[in-house]
């Protein structure tokens, strides 16, 4: 007879302990709420067909003709050829020049795994946006490379802070992440912005990774400015996908587009190159739906455009007439990061708002912020009548948990 032993407990690595998903987290709160009976609205999660987008139906049928066609195995490494083309001619519609590779990954989340991990090593950096989505904070503490943020500056439409960025580079720092427009705040950054990001990396001989994922969603009418057409000597992975442009999150359809100087990006890109073989492929029968989106219609962008500068309006001038909140106009995508003066955390804001009005944001720490301010991220993909009760609903609590002033 086996003698009795007591198991041991099976601890994870030590790198994951600051890894946290705050836009996810929050949902074990949500799950209490919804157990006693209470329907939550979520406006955390950046999913437009949550709400009422679809997908065009010419990019799924694209997909099932794919599938029908039998394209349902592996796929080369990089994508298929006629995906990697359309996206080159996407990068020259972006005013890209120096466009050195192209490959398809399983969403940007992927692309921004491999791109990181294939360029620091243990002791280095690179530099992120603080606030910023919370995907690079992840996949750094998973790689156990040290944060490294810099200031947006709020006062400033959200614009990065030079000086801070400055401030902030070491030796060791190889790179530096733009998202624009930026998740969470939605701003935009401007062309003298992207001039002068473009003169730091060269002077410090940085990688510059441009998030773009937003890029057709602008609500002003300024167009957007790919940072790789203003700087195309510079080394830079633009990231661009399917998610958010054409309304399939589930996809997982993402790419990079590898600029700059192509003998100082040859190393880097063969690096990257070794990863995307070893992870065999992104999904085979979604890549057939990257040409016909890209080249064909894009009509549903103008409906999405105009509910979205709707949406954000309306969010507008709920910031602006409620006490105690406040926020930089979003000029990209589909979230604004008001601010809020109260005397707690913003994390126990967003919980005591799920807990007694069923709306679910997210809390500004999640994102990063500076010291001594709180936000919360509201995505305004509802309707407009979805998003007025919400708003009511979060001005009830401000004003029972805090008062007008």
């Amino acid at each position: 007879m086996t003698p009795a032993t007591t198991a041991h407990e099976i601890t994870a690595a030590k790198r994951l302990d600051n890894v946290r998903y705050a836009i996810r987290d929050l949902a074990c709160v949500a799950d209490e709420v919804i157990q006693l009976g209470h329907k939550v609205l979520p406006l955390n999660v950046g999913d437009p067909l949550n709400f009422d987008f679809q997908t065009p139906a010419h990019i799924i049928e694209a997909v099932y003709k794919a599938m029908r066609d039998g394209k349902n195995g592996y796929a080369p490494s990089p994508g298929i050829p006629e995906a990697i083309e359309a996206i080159r001619g996407e990068a020259a519609r972006k005013g890209i020049t120096t466009v050195r590779d192209v490959f398809v990954t399983s969403g940007v989340s992927e692309t921004v795994d491999l791109c990181i991990s294939a360029l620091v090593n243990p002791g280095e950096d690179i530099l992120t946006p603080s606030p910023d989505y919370p995907l690079y904070s992840a996949v750094l503490c998973k790689l156990g490379i040290a944060l490294n943020a810099y200031d947006l500056n709020e006062d400033d439409a959200w614009q990065p802070e030079l000086a801070d960025v400055e401030r902030k580079l070491t030796p060791r720092t190889r790179g530096i992440v733009l998202i624009n427009p930026n998740n969470p705040t939605g701003s935009l950054c401007s062309r003298q912005m992207l001039e002068q990001v473009a003169e730091i990396a060269r002077r410090n001989n940085l990688v510059v990774f441009s998030d773009e994922i937003y890029d057709k969603l602008i609500l002003d009418g300024t167009p957007h400015i790919a940072f790789a057409s203003v700087a195309p000597d510079v080394p830079c992975i633009t990231f661009g996908g399917m998610s958010k442009n054409y309304l399939v999150p589930g996809w997982r359809i993402g790419w990079g587009i590898v600029s700059g100087d192509a003998a100082a990006v040859k190393p880097y890109t063969e690096g990257i190159h070794r990863l995307l073989r070893a992870r065999l492929c992104a999904n085979h029968p979604e890549q057939y739906a990257i040409k016909p989106a890209l080249e064909g219609p894009q009509d549903h962008l103008v409906e999405v455009q105009r509910k979205l500068r709707s949406r954000r309006d309306l969010t507008q001038k709920w910031c602006e007439a409620t006490p105690r909140v406040s926020c930089v106009a979003p000029r990209g995508a589909f979230y604004a990061f008001p601010r809020i003066d109260i005397p707690e955390s913003d994390e126990v804001f967003v919980k005591q708002l799920i807990r007694q009005k069923y709306v679910m944001v997210v809390h500004g720490s999640g994102f990063g912020q500076k010291a001594g301010t709180q936000h919360f991220r509201i995505v305004f993909l509802p309707d407009e009548k979805t998003l007025s009760e919400a708003y009511a609903s979060i001005g009830e609590l401000i004003q029972e948990r805090y008062g007008k002033s």
